[in-house]
C-alpha cells in the first residue's frame, strides 16, 4: 500500500521520520511518497484533506479532527520547548496589545499560545516561520513569535526576548507544551492506523538507537545549520512524547482542545 506522508525538512522531522522513508526499517507492505514543507504549508493541506498521513501544528488539531486521527508517535511536546516572542528593542508586554506582531501562521500552535497569552493583540501579520526575524529587524512589525531553530539563534541578530510564551503556558496549565502531532486520514481503518503508528514509533527508537550521530537525511536537509544546532533542535523536540503521547501528553491536548473552544 502507497500512501502520502509530510513533514518539515526540520531536524526534529527528519530525525524521525529518516528510518522510515529511508528503509532502515523493515516496512512490509507499506510505501511512503514523501513530501516536505514548512508545518504552516502542512497546515493548509490538512484542512484540505490532501495527505494521507501528515505532521501538523497542535493548534490545527481541532479544525481538522473531522477528516484526521492523531497518532500516537513521531509528534513535538515538551517543557521549555515553546515560542519566544522577541523584538528588537525592550516593550513593556502591557502595550503588546498596541504593537504590530508577525506570527508563523494562522493555525499553529504558536498562534494559539500567543492568543492565550494576549488575547486583545489584534495587529497581526502571518508569515512564515523563518521570515519573522528580518520582519522584526527592519521595521515591518514591532515583534514576532519565533519557533524552531531560531530559538537559538535570534540573540546572535542583537534581538531580545519578551516573553517565554511556552512557560507562560506551563505556568497556566501544568501541562507539557503541545507544538506538532502527526494525523492519519479517517478513511484508513483502526488497524492500518495501528500499524503506522508501530512503524513510525519504530523508526523514532531506532533513530535514538544511533544518536547522537545524525543520518545524512538530517544533514542534507539542514545544510545552513551547524550540525551542533541540529542537535540542539532534536534534543528540544525529540523526546519520550515522540515515542508515545503517554498520559501526560494526552493530557496537554486535552488541554489545548480545552483552551481552543474556551477562545
Amino acid at each position: 500500500m502507497k500512501l502520502t506522508l509530510g513533514f518539515s525538512p526540520c531536524p526534529n522531522d527528519t530525525f524521525i521520520f529518516d528510518a522510515l522513508v529511508n528503509k532502515k526499517i523493515d516496512t512490509g507492505d507499506f510505501e511512503f511518497e514523501t513530501v516536505l514543507e514548512d508545518v504552516q504549508t502542512l497546515n493548509q493541506w490538512a484542512l484540505q484533506g490532501k495527505l494521507d498521513i501528515s505532521k501538523i501544528s497542535y493548534g490545527v488539531l481541532p479544525l481538522v479532527l473531522n477528516n484526521y486521527d492523531l497518532l500516537d508517535a513521531g509528534g513535538a511536546l515538551g517543557k521549555g520547548v515553546g515560542p519566544l516572542l522577541i523584538a528588537k528593542k525592550q516593550i513593556d508586554l502591557s502595550v503588546i496589545n498596541d504593537c504590530t506582531i508577525a506570527i508563523p501562521g494562522k493555525n499553529t500552535t504558536a498562534h494559539l499560545l500567543f492568543l492565550l497569552a494576549f488575547p486583545q493583540a489584534v495587529k497581526k501579520q502571518f508569515l512564515v516561520f523563518n521570515e519573522i526575524e528580518d520582519a522584526v529587524l527592519s521595521g515591518k512589525v514591532d515583534c514576532g513569535v519565533i519557533i524552531h531553530e531560531n530559538r537559538f539563534t535570534y540573540q546572535q541578530r542583537g534581538l531580545i526576548k519578551l516573553i517565554d510564551l511556552g512557560e507562560f503556558w506551563e505556568q497556566k496549565t501544568g501541562c507539557p507544551i503541545p507544538l506538532g502531532g502527526i494525523v492519519m486520514n479517517k478513511k484508513f481503518d483502526n488497524e492500518i492506523q495501528q500499524k503506522i503508528n508501530a512503524l513510525i514509533k519504530k523508526s523514532v527508537e531506532f533513530a535514538f538507537s544511533n544518536y547522537p550521530q545524525l543520518p545524512d537525511y538530517v544533514k542534507q536537509h539542514s545544510q545552513e545549520m551547524e550540525e551542533h544546532v541540529m542537535r540542539q533542535h532534536i534534543d528540544l523536540y525529540v523526546n519520550n512524547y515522540s515515542i508515545t503521547l503517554g498520559e501526560d501528553g494526552k493530557n496537554a491536548i486535552e488541554m489545548l482542545l480545552k483552551v481552543y473552544r474556551e477562545m
